[in-house]
């Protein structure tokens, strides 16, 4: 039986493989660079929301003057800020919704106003 028909190659670079039957790839420059071609949609996806998700967390934290301050929902808009995106939601027994960027939140008030708060400790 002739070896080079049953050759295994690298799932990235086509080259020969050798060692274990098991065996993928030829390098761990391959794998990451395969891994990192496959997962690119999904990572992407994931980096921006992320990023979002921060930037809402920056603009809150420096628009947060003391516990309950008040800004209007335009200010936080032109910051960048998008209501798109939060971490999780609290409803109080009141039945207000808190939308929380990791530990810092708001609420939307009338009048486009928008209460700005930090996360109370559990």
């Amino acid at each position: 039986m002739n070896e080079n028909t049953d050759q295994r190659l690298c799932s990235e670079c086509e080259r020969p493989l050798f060692g274990r039957t098991d065996k993928k790839f030829c390098s761990d420059a391959c794998r990451n660079s395969y891994n990192n071609r496959v997962n690119a949609d999904a990572t992407n996806f994931v980096r921006n929301v992320n990023n979002s998700l921060r930037r809402n967390r920056r603009i809150l934290l420096e628009l947060k003057n003391g516990e309950g301050s008040k800004v209007h929902r335009d200010q936080l808009l032109r910051a960048g800020f998008d209501f798109d995106y939060h971490t999780n939601i609290r409803e109080t027994q009141a039945g207000d919704m808190f939308y929380y960027c990791y530990d810092l939140g708001y609420q939307v008030l009338t009048n486009g106003e928008v209460l700005l708060v930090a996360k109370p400790e559990d």
